[in-house]
């Protein structure tokens, strides 16, 4: 019995840090779209953009996406083609 409870613990505790995982996805991309509100593209190209850029980021990244993307011009060249920024 103690092994079914520890399992369903490990169970709960993974997919609970999944969702902070994709809650913290969404704040980065979100502040990625504030930081490029100016931009002279639609927001579906900047979201793709911002999309792509939090994809390449390791997930134990504390910089944001506008601050992670100057120190990673090539990821920056490759999220921009992706998204079709012109």
């Amino acid at each position: 019995m103690k092994f079914v409870a520890v399992s369903l613990a490990v169970v709960c505790m993974t997919l609970a840090s999944g969702v902070v995982r994709a809650d913290d996805n969404a704040k980065w991309v979100a502040q990625c779209l504030k930081d490029n509100a100016d931009a002279k593209v639609s927001e579906a190209i900047v979201n793709k953009y911002c999309v792509c850029m939090n994809d390449k980021m390791d997930n134990n990244e504390t910089r944001t996406i506008t601050q992670w993307e100057k120190a990673n011009p090539e990821a920056r060249k490759a999220c921009e083609k992706v998204a079709g920024w012109e």
